[in-house]
């Protein structure tokens, strides 16, 4: 049985009753685990239950406070001894493939209510230096990391491919990193809280061309929380819940020097997954949280969801399509260019984003009537790939 089939087949019908962030940027004087903690509280209050409720916990890892055990370690913080814990590594996937996993373990009967709680004060704690450092682990140790390549020069590969092949300039890169600093400046949590143009984009230092320092996530400090409970049990929370309708994932590689075709990636594959399962098809969605590593990945991410055919993503970006009050707004937060990076914390802020989107509590920034909202987490160099769709009602 193949996986469409498989889950054809099952109940998917868990909600999302919480969520629960700190402001973003710089946070002086909290760590990791205190950041975790407090959006984990903001999240249990903003449910309207009782930290005792939470019996599942799944945590990330971070590289400011790096421990063996992060979620036993926040379980013991929150003075918790849950029947379910892990964490996840699968870096900006993480947020949305731990949506997946809650869905699982809740429907396995592992556990009723789980938190899924990030953060890390990878600003304060490292500073950008040292947070880029850090990531050059993700390098192949024999094949790539000897020649002492960064995360952005390996997605400057993918952009320098992209750019080329489709006739992409850089200023059409810059359009990405403006729109979402227009959305930021509508986010009260938000890192970056100064407009910015084309010319500011184009003018910042190179970090590896094509892409400047503006296409780059930012480093922030920050910590995000959720809680996922069963459909049945949602009904007995006091915000309204938000479903999960769909979800695939897709691992094509780790090291990007084994892909063969920098034009194709799993979130192709884990997009199909997600709207057969939910029903929806590309043209149902109201709001789209993307994963914005990089101003290139928005465009490439636009393509393989199918929200239009390879190449046309500049065209939506110029035409105002993407911004609020166009036809698919993308990122109305922020993202991580510019709402904030605060390691697998940014993945799951897209992700409570589109609850505050569904919930219509997004003030300046809400996209009108919004039902349905896909949120996608892009891991490693565009080696996982994670996509769910969200809906304000049950199907």
């Amino acid at each position: 049985m193949n996986y469409e089939t498989f889950f054809m087949g099952v109940n998917l019908m868990v909600a999302i009753v919480g969520v629960g962030d700190t402001e973003m940027g710089k946070l002086p004087n909290l760590t990791s685990i205190e950041l975790q903690a407090l959006a984990a509280k903001k999240a249990i209050a903003d449910a309207g239950m009782n930290v005792g409720e939470i019996d599942g916990i799944i945590s990330s890892y971070t590289l400011s406070e790096p421990h063996p055990m992060p979620s036993t370690y926040l379980a013991e913080y929150l003075g918790l001894q849950p029947e379910f814990n892990t964490a996840m590594q699968l870096g900006g996937a993480s947020g949305c493939a731990a949506v997946g996993l809650a869905q699982a373990v809740i429907k396995a009967g592992y556990c009723q209510n789980v938190l899924i709680s990030f953060g890390e004060n990878r600003l304060t704690g490292l500073g950008r230096e040292d947070a880029i450092k850090r990531l050059s682990t993700f390098g192949h140790p024999q094949f790539e990391a000897i020649y002492g390549p960064t995360i952005p020069s390996f997605y400057a590969l993918i952009a320098k491919r992209y750019l080329e092949e489709f006739h992409v300039t850089s200023e059409d890169l810059a359009r990405v990193a403006v729109l979402h600093r227009e959305h930021a400046l509508l986010h009260p949590h938000a890192h970056m809280k100064k407009p910015i143009s084309i010319d500011d984009v184009l003018t910042s230092k190179w970090i590896a061309e094509p892409l400047h320092l503006l296409d780059c996530a930012l480093i922030s400090d920050g910590g995000s929380a959720i809680i996922v409970t069963s459909k049945e049990n949602s009904r007995s929370f006091k915000k309204k819940p938000i479903h999960l309708l769909g979800y695939g994932e897709k691992t094509t590689h780790e090291h990007i020097f084994q892909k063969d075709d920098f034009r194709l990636f799993g979130s192709v594959e884990s997009g199909k997954k997600a709207f057969k399962i939910a029903g929806v098809t590309p043209n149902d969605i109201d709001v789209a949280l993307l994963y914005d590593c990089f101003t290139i990945t928005v465009l490439i991410l636009l393509e393989d969801l199918g929200f239009c055919q390879r190449g046309e993503a500049v065209s939506l970006l110029k035409e105002g399509k993407l911004k609020l009050g166009g036809k698919l707004p993308v990122n109305p937060h922020g993202g991580l260019l510019s709402h904030g990076q605060p390691g697998t914390a940014g993945g799951l802020n897209h992700v409570i984003e589109a609850v505050r989107q569904l919930r219509h509590e997004a003030d300046k920034r809400q996209v009108a009537d919004a039902n349905l909202a896909l949120v996608h987490g892009n891991g490693g160099v565009m080696s996982v790939q994670s996509t769910l769709i969200l809906g304000r009602d049950s199907r």
